[in-house]
């Protein structure tokens, strides 16, 4: 996905840096990615329940615990886990910009 954004005047050049996750950062996601399960989409470990859902209700406005109401197979600790990577990986690229 290609992002654009608008920068002041004297930001004439842009500057690409490379935002490097590890792989073992990934490896502890509580997440899944199997062609066999939602057609690949990265679902919640042990679930069929897709990662985006979770964002895609936080961002309609519902709470946390609404969205595990919803999906009781989704845990509070594998939630938290997907947004404390989130809120890490948006830092980095703060960062890299």
């Amino acid at each position: 996905m290609r992002a654009s954004f608008h920068r002041p005047s004297q930001w004439s050049t842009l500057v690409r840096m490379p935002l490097v996750i590890d792989q073992k950062d990934l490896d502890r996601l509580p997440i899944t990615i199997d062609p066999e399960i939602v057609s690949g989409t990265p679902v919640f470990r042990g679930t069929r329940v897709p990662v985006d859902a979770l964002i895609s209700n936080l961002e309609a406005g519902l709470t946390l615990d609404e969205f595990l109401e919803n999906f009781p197979t989704v845990t509070r600790e594998q939630a938290l886990q997907v947004l404390e990577f989130s809120k890490t990986t948006l830092l980095k690229l703060r960062k890299t910009a």
